[in-house]
């Protein structure tokens, strides 16, 4: 079993769902990422997920793009991302990390040297925001191979045959991409998400993790009891933003706001 799939199956035993923090690697700076992984993981974050910087995010809204741009003049690679992971691994070998990112810097090391050295590290899913599964070929058979899940997106609009395509490519959890647009949008309907979370539930096994839109531990919990993971990003990055000259001080912002979260979560 997984690293992702026994983090589920212990909180679906607990009635517990899983907090799933997203922060760019390399934001505001190179050192500061693998201690704020850490410091997330004793806020209570079950599973990782780990931005690679890339300079087209198209996927993602104003503030996630601007960690990609902070992370990038601090010249992080996809190299110093998983190397970060194996650094986190020292002495963390429990908790999941994702890498969710783009495409061309996976090709541009070419993919069996990136699953050798991503396994090597520790990663234990990949999130390819501009790979669907049906183009996911050479990559999704060597990262199956090397006990790497891939994850894919659901949206708003995705239908019931494609959901079920999907559903039998992934592996690890399932992301739904609560609304539509970019990362950081403003409202979330959470009756609408309840609603497509039951589609999906009803034609996949997989657990189903919700991001965008989550913004403060109230929206959180809601999105908890209707989901198996509540995947939280732009609200953590615009905090990274805000004291991007004081990593102490985003040591403790972030994880204080994952606390808040994981309490108002644990209590519904």
């Amino acid at each position: 079993m997984s690293r992702i799939a026994e983090t589920f199956s212990r909180l679906a035993a607990a009635k517990r769902k899983a907090l799933i923090p997203y922060v760019t690697a390399g934001d505001p700076d190179k050192a500061t990422t693998v201690p704020l992984m850490h410091a997330m993981v004793a806020a209570g974050a079950d599973i990782i997920e780990l931005g690679v910087p890339f300079s087209d995010p198209m996927a993602d809204g104003p503030v996630i793009a601007l960690a990609h741009e902070r992370a990038l003049k601090h010249h992080t690679s996809l190299r110093d991302v998983l190397a970060m992971v194996a650094e986190f691994r020292r002495t963390d070998a429990a908790t999941p990390v994702v890498l969710m990112g783009y495409l061309n810097p996976v090709e541009v090391m070419g993919y069996e040297r990136f699953v050798a050295a991503a396994a090597q590290a520790g990663v234990d899913g990949l999130l390819v925001v501009d790979l669907p599964p049906e183009e996911a070929g050479d990559l999704a058979v060597k990262a199956r191979a090397a006990g790497i899940d891939m994850i894919y997106l659901l949206a708003p609009t995705t239908t019931d045959e494609r959901i079920a395509l999907v559903a039998r490519e992934a592996t690890g959890y399932l992301y739904y991409v609560s609304l539509k647009g970019v990362t950081g949008a403003s409202t979330l309907d959470v009756g609408e998400v309840a609603r497509k979370v039951e589609t999906i539930r009803n034609i996949a096994r997989l657990p189903i993790g919700v991001g965008f839109g989550i913004k403060d531990a109230e929206t959180a919990a809601a999105i908890g009891r209707v989901s198996d993971g509540v995947v939280v990003g732009s609200a953590l990055v615009g905090k990274i933003a805000q004291h991007a000259a004081e990593p102490a001080r985003i040591l403790e912002e972030i994880p204080g706001v994952l606390r808040q979260m994981r309490s108002a979560m644990d209590r519904t």
